[in-house]
Formats: structure tokens, C-alpha cells, sequence
């Protein structure tokens, strides 16, 4: 396996990640700074997520027929572009133009990982998945803490500066690292036409939309929702929500190597086990935080940990459309954590905050549907991983 070619393309992951999240922790900070409120702020966060969803695919099908190198350093350099807008930014309109070109250049995303899928034998495609999207869960773990302490240092220009200048950097590196011939499939219309016929191409995207659905019920509202659980300062929230960041990590790992071992169909009915075990058990964690924690590490492993298996069984359906697979897979996986949000607001009112995650039962019902329709996949067997 090319490790060190995947170590890059994760580690630009964990930078495309980062930026794609920095204003999250200070969002308030932003506000203050344009002179606008914090909901109108927020408006760049959904154009960035709106964006994901609807300009990738088309970015994909309009370069089908680019090098991948060349799609990689177009799409990071639009990022770049759209970081450096963000940090410029003299008023809300500017800022969301640059959270809508980062939208734009995460095309890079699905278009590593179809070269990752194209740079190893099948029996090896759930870890080398895994490792290339190990850099997003890490920008939970490292780039999350690390642009909410310069944000609070130096102000949210400077962080996000940061944020462009990481993404420079990681433009330059694929510049020079990546080879510039590199066989992987390209997108087309016809392609997307083949897509859309297949019905189990469309019982995969639901399953993706219905697990990030349910996992963004809670998601979305984190940390209102364990305050609400278990009250606790703000030091002990923060280990809480850094470990509930590691879990996320060594799901994605766990994942790509159950794939590997077991198969994705079957790595994903174990994962829709526990996915709904943590949601069903969550609210009797109130007021005892050892519970709640282990709770929300079994609820991290689940959810971050379903990518792999899902994205593999695309690149095995569609192996002449996978990037264009991975970017509508990519694409449904913003609406789902739209409608969890949606639902999360909806229902907390109904549930109130400490039973909020007994609302993604539902989702993950019409989830597993889905995935007992499908039929069962060969299996790999051990002989190959040997």
C-alpha cells in the first residue's frame, strides 16, 4: 500500500476539515467583529454545507474528463481561495462567498478518495478509505481545540488566516508529492444517468442520509444536550467532548479494518447495532458521568466509523463512477446532518433535551430497512489479508 501518499492526502483531509469547521467554536467571536448577530453568522455554515452539497457534483462532472492531479491542486487552490476570502472578510456577504468556494474546492474530498481506492487491491479498500479520512475525524480532535484557542488568542481573522495558510501549504505538498498520472475513473453525465437507474446505488445514499440524520439529532446540539444530562464545568466539558473526538478517530480505523475483515454489509449491521444501542440508552446516563462517557464513546465509534464501509460499497457498485459516487455520497451526507438538526430542533421541545436522542430512532429504523433490502456481499476471506 502507497502509505505515505494516503498519509498526504488524509493529512490535507485534516486541513480541509478543520477549516470547514473553524468557525463553529467562534462563531460569537465572527459576529462581534462584522457587526451582525450570531444566527446571521451561522448563515455561513449552512452555505458552505448547501454548497458541498450542490456545487461538488457538478465540479466533478464539469472536469471528468481532468488528471487527477490536475483536480486535486484546481480543487485545494479554490479552497485556498475561499479561506483567504473568509479571512479578509469586511462583511457577512464576503464572508459567505468564501465559505460558498470552500464548499466548491472540498471536491477534493471524494476525488481522494477515489485515488486512494484506485492505489491498492480490493481486499485493502476499507483501510485505505479509512486512513484518508482518519485527517477529517482528526479535525475534531486537533484543528477544533486548536482554532477555538487561536481565535480566543489572536481574534478570528488570525485563525482563520491559519486555517488558509495550513491550506497553502497542503496545496503545495500535493504539488509536489502526488504523481501526475494516477489511473483512477473520472465522472460524465453518462455516468451520473448509470447512477440514478441503480436502485441499490440509491439504497446506499439512504442509509448514509438516515445515519447522519440520526447521528446529528444529537450531534447538532452536543453540548446543551450532555449540560443537560450531566451538568459539568467547562474543563470537564471539554475532556469530555476531546475524548468523545478520539472515539470519533478510532471508529474511522475500526471501521476501514471491519470492512476489510468482515465486509461492509456486515460492518455496518454491527454498526447500526451500536449506533442504536448508545441512542436508546443515552438518557439513562443523567447525572452519572462515567455512564454518559461511555455512552458517548459507543456513540462516536458508530457514527464515524460507518464511512468506510458505506463508500466501499459504492466503489464496488459503480467502480467506473466512484468519485462521482463518493461526491453524492458526500452531498446526501450534508442534507442528513441538515434534517438531524432539523428533527434535533423540531423535537426537543417534544423530548426535551436529555431524551433528544431517543428522536434518532426513527431515522435509523428506515436505516436498517434499507440495509436489509440489500443483499448480502461476498465476503473477503482472511487468506487475502495475509
Amino acid at each position: 500500500m502507497p502509505r505515505s501518499l494516503l498519509l498526504l492526502l488524509s493529512a490535507v483531509n485534516l486541513v480541509i476539515g478543520t477549516a470547514a469547521i473553524a468557525l463553529a467554536p467562534i462563531l460569537a467571536i465572527v459576529a462581534q467583529g462584522l457587526a451582525v448577530s450570531v444566527a446571521a453568522a451561522g448563515q455561513s455554515m449552512t452555505a458552505y454545507a448547501v454548497s458541498t452539497a450542490v456545487l461538488m457534483p457538478l465540479a466533478l462532472l464539469a472536469t471528468g474528463g481532468w488528471p487527477r492531479k490536475r483536480l486535486l491542486l484546481a480543487a485545494l487552490g479554490v479552497f485556498v481561495i475561499g479561506t483567504a476570502l473568509c479571512a479578509l472578510a469586511t462583511g457577512l456577504a464576503m464572508l459567505i462567498a468564501g465559505r460558498v468556494l470552500m464548499g466548491l474546492g472540498t471536491t477534493f474530498v471524494p476525488v481522494a478518495a477515489a485515488v486512494a481506492i484506485a492505489l491498492v487491491d480490493e481486499q485493502r479498500r476499507g483501510r485505505a478509505l479509512a486512513l484518508v479520512f482518519l485527517g477529517m475525524s482528526l479535525a475534531w480532535v486537533l484543528g477544533l481545540p486548536a482554532v477555538a484557542w487561536a481565535g480566543a488568542a489572536w481574534g478570528w481573522r488570525a485563525a482563520v488566516a491559519g486555517t488558509s495558510a495550513m491550506s497553502l501549504l497542503a496545496w503545495a505538498a500535493v504539488a509536489v508529492v502526488v504523481p501526475s498520472h494516477i489511473a483512477a475513473p473520472g465522472a460524465s453525465l453518462a455516468g451520473l444517468g448509470r447512477l440514478s437507474r441503480r436502485v441499490p446505488i440509491w439504497r446506499v445514499l439512504g442509509l448514509t442520509f438516515a445515519y447522519f440524520t440520526a447521528s446529528y439529532v444529537v450531534f447538532a446540539y452536543l453540548g446543551p444536550v450532555l449540560q443537560a444530562l450531566v451538568p459539568m464545568p467547562a474543563p470537564r466539558l471539554a475532556l469530555t467532548l476531546g475524548l468523545f473526538g478520539m472515539a470519533g478517530a478510532v471508529g474511522t480505523l475500526v471501521g476501514g479494518q471491519a470492512t476489510d475483515r468482515l465486509g461492509a454489509r456486515r460492518t455496518l449491521c454491527v454498526q447500526l447495532g451500536v449506533l442504536g444501542a448508545a441512542l436508546a440508552l443515552l438518557p439513562f446516563a443523567v447525572g452519572r458521568w462515567p455512564a454518559l462517557l461511555a455512552v458517548l464513546l459507543l456513540l462516536a465509534l458508530a457514527s464515524f466509523g460507518m464511512m468506510p464501509p458505506q463508500q466501499a460499497r459504492l466503489a464496488a457498485l459503480a467502480p467506473r463512477e466512484t468519485p462521482l459516487a463518493l461526491s453524492l455520497n458526500t452531498s446526501v451526507l450534508y442534507v442528513g446532518t441538515a434534517a438531524g438538526a432539523a428533527l434535533g430542533g423540531a423535537m426537543a421541545p417534544l423530548f426535551g433535551l436529555e431524551r433528544l436522542a431517543w428522536a434518532g430512532l426513527g431515522p435509523l429504523a428506515l436505516g436498517a430497512l434499507l440495509l436489509a433490502a440489500d443483499r448480502p456481499e461476498v465476503q473477503p476471506v482472511a487468506r487475502h489479508l495475509q
